[in-house]
């Protein structure tokens, strides 16, 4: 049995005769955040799919504490589903609900009875939390992108996880906002301590969040180790990607 809690082991996956994983290999252990990293189009966010279920790997094993969920039926992996969440790119809100109904709804769809005070204690802890509380009335639409992605966020932490996945949270919002939501990530990895896995190409992102790191190039495991280890490779490919910092400054969303 793997002593780790999220295993990849030699993984493949391909469509249409087009490989997107090749012999992939990692593992993030209780209470790490893991960051896979990597150009567009290099399987980041297949690998959440993998570990989500929604998707089966060709060749390999996934392992989820210890236990060996590659060829788990949907119904095996409703019960992943409820450990595991998963913080979309688009969001994937209800627009016919308020923010505060948004993140109301994993807790009152429980087939547990749950106080009615119990659950509104909840949702006003949880967007203070993500700092939305003003939000609470809103409907998706009126919010700006990065907003909404703080309110995902916050109905992710609805259902009480042990682990969330994180897909390109920085991504398609204006720099100041990718600062401000990627310390909130930040704040909740230290708060909370829960293991996560986030999917970006956002460099500073990753240096700010990753326990290990995961840097897929050309569908291969081109790293895996500490931000620190990545600093210091002489590797080419990754000195490139790294150059990224340089180009684009970092901002402090407290300034």
């Amino acid at each position: 049995m793997s002593g780790h809690y999220i295993e990849f082991q030699h993984v493949s996956i391909g469509f249409d005769e087009h490989a997107v994983l090749k012999d992939v290999s990692f593992h993030i252990d209780r209470g790490e955040t893991g960051v896979i990293m990597g150009r567009s189009g290099v399987g980041k966010s297949v690998s959440l799919k993998l570990l989500m279920g929604f998707l089966t790997a060709d060749e390999g094993r996934i392992l989820v504490e210890g236990q060996d969920v590659t060829h788990f039926t949907e119904r095996q992996f409703e019960d992943i589903r409820k450990r595991v969440t998963m913080v979309f790119q688009s969001g994937a809100l209800f627009d016919s609900l308020t923010v505060a109904e948004n993140v109301a709804f994993p807790i009152v769809s429980r087939h547990v009875k749950t106080d009615s005070d119990e659950i509104d204690r909840k949702v006003r802890e949880l967007l203070k939390m993500l700092e939305v509380e003003q939000f609470a009335d809103r409907l998706p639409a009126e919010l700006p992108t990065g907003m909404k992605r703080a309110v995902a966020i916050a109905r992710a932490l609805a259902e009480d996880p042990e682990v969330i996945f994180y897909d390109e949270p920085t991504t398609m919002v204006d720099p100041l906002m990718a600062a401000h939501v990627s310390d909130l990530i930040l704040k909740l990895k230290q708060t909370l301590h829960k293991t996560s896995i986030v999917v970006t190409h956002d460099t500073h992102l990753g240096k700010k969040l990753a326990d290990r790191v995961i840097f897929l190039h050309e569908g291969r495991l081109g790293f895996f180790g500490t931000w620190a280890e990545l600093e210091a490779s002489g590797d080419p490919v990754l000195k490139n990607f790294l150059l990224q910092d340089e180009l684009i400054p970092a901002l402090d969303s407290t300034l």
